[in-house]
């Protein structure tokens, strides 16, 4: 492949449009959170994933998954835990079974922010995949996007 082959045209034209589709949405998610709950993108999605954990077998999340879920390094994803604890939104403890792992909790106060928060962010996801929609370039992503299945 050279840099004027068709193909690696039509791969990095591809590439733009998905990272013009998400820096559009997490924009436009971005806003709505800011504006209406006072939290960030990456501070929702931090509760939303440490929300989903349970009790049972594997059910709470080492430090390095919770970075993986939610796009971050493990330092960077250990200042964010840090900054929502500080907020009463986590807590933190050691694991029962190895005492140098961690494990971090939603508290309370943060299940119902990020409670109210979700209706915010999915209208404002549905908003910026509407108003993507209405351009060629990238509405065929957003079609991707809407039928994508979640495995169970």
């Amino acid at each position: 492949m050279t840099a004027t082959d068709p193909a690696l045209t039509a791969l990095s034209q591809g590439w733009c449009a998905l990272s013009l589709l998400h820096g559009k949405i997490e924009s436009r998610i971005e806003r709505a959170l800011q504006s209406g709950h006072g939290l960030s993108v990456r501070e929702y999605s931090l509760l939303d994933v440490l929300s989903r954990q349970h009790n049972g077998p594997g059910g709470h999340l080492q430090m390095k998954q919770v970075a993986d879920a939610v796009v971050l390094s493990q330092s960077a994803t250990t200042r964010l835990v840090s900054r929502l604890e500080d907020r009463g939104l986590l807590t933190r403890y050691l694991c029962d079974t190895d005492r140098r792992g961690i494990y971090t909790n939603v508290t309370d106060a943060g299940l119902t922010l990020l409670a109210q928060a979700r209706p915010t962010n999915d209208a404002a996801l549905r908003a910026a995949l509407d108003e993507a929609a209405r351009n060629p370039e990238l509405a065929p992503l957003v079609t991707a996007v809407e039928e994508l299945k979640v495995p169970a």
